[in-house]
């Protein structure tokens, strides 16, 4: 009998001992598959991880290498060493009084299609919830078509409308051959309606995907209380929205402060003695019609550091605010 006490004792021990230990085991596969969990989405984003980083952080890495060196024709013939500058290009560059000239008519010209475009495309979007499906239908592919169109088409197509010889458009308005590419702010203006042109279907159509996915009876209980169209619109529609206008607005900042084909087309090439150049058509000069490499790598990183400043600052405000992106 003790004997086989004995031996159940230690069969019950060693069940206890096998139970002990499989529940210090226990937690460890359910740690496996938290952490596994953790690398799932970075599994499926991979691929996109590895295209993104082919197309945009090699070339951002080529573009401020090159800065900081002397970079010019005749290092890329081999005809010279390269050499090595430091921040000598980016003290060029700020000590240039044109750089600050071009910068400002890019911040100037950049807020006012950014504005002009929200404002038409806000409106827009929400005039295709007031009218039937036929118009709507209407507008919608208008303006796809617009959106669609190679800026190079759409940048010859205005400057045929605004020609002085034979636009339609001096002969309504009753302006013989008066130049529209002629005067600086002329010039700018007629840029910039062609860049509104072709950027407020997307607006327009985010924002109107948004406007049809608020509730229809928080838009009927305002209309009861007697507010007006713009008061709904600003009192409901755009803080519900704020995200989607987020979006859009960011990247309308990015589109317009790196406007190029467009003005380089309708002013041929920055305007009589530059004076409609904007900081893309800058670079450009500087990098392929002087053969500055260099200097136009520098005044690339500005624009990327300048842009990358304003999201940031903008997210950030937006979170103090406790908005939710």
């Amino acid at each position: 009998m003790p004997v086989a006490s004995k031996s159940s004792g230690g069969a019950e021990s060693g069940r206890l001992r096998a139970g002990r230990g499989w529940s210090r085991s226990s937690p460890r596969p359910l740690r496996h598959q938290r952490n596994l969990g953790r690398w799932t989405p970075w599994l499926y984003l991979a691929p996109a991880l590895v295209v993104l980083g082919g197309l945009l952080v090699y070339p951002i890495y080529q573009l401020g290498l090159i800065s900081f060196f002397h970079y010019t024709q005749a290092q890329v013939s081999g005809g010279e060493p390269t050499t090595f500058e430091g921040f000598g290009n980016y003290s060029t560059l700020f000590s240039d009084p044109e750089f600050w000239q071009v910068l400002l008519a890019t911040v100037v010209f950049a807020a006012g299609c950014v504005v002009s475009t929200l404002a038409v495309g806000c409106a827009l979007a929400v005039l295709l919830t007031r009218v039937r499906a036929v118009p709507r239908l209407a507008l919608m592919l208008a303006a796809l078509g617009a959106w669609a169109t190679p800026a190079v088409t759409g940048s010859t197509v205005w400057l045929f409308l605004f020609d002085p010889d034979f636009g339609p458009v001096n002969r309504i308005l009753g302006l013989g051959d008066h130049s529209w590419t002629y005067g600086r702010i002329s010039a700018f203006f007629l840029v910039l309606l062609e860049v509104v042109w072709c950027s407020f279907p997307f607006v327009m159509v985010t924002v109107y995907a948004g406007i049809r996915a608020v509730p229809a009876e928080v838009l009927e209980a305002a209309a009861l209380d007697g507010a007006s169209q713009w008061r709904i619109w600003r009192s409901v529609l755009a803080p519900m929205l704020r995200p989607i206008l987020t979006v859009v607005t960011i990247q309308s900042v990015i589109w317009d402060f790196k406007v190029f084909t467009q003005i380089y087309v309708m002013t041929n090439g920055g305007g009589i003695a530059g004076q409609n150049l904007v900081l893309n058509v800058y670079a450009y000069q500087q990098a392929f019609a002087s053969s500055q490499y260099s200097l136009g790598s520098a005044i690339g990183v500005v624009m990327l550091l300048m842009l990358l400043a304003v999201t940031l600052v903008y997210l950030r405000l937006l979170r103090r605010q406790g908005e939710e992106l």
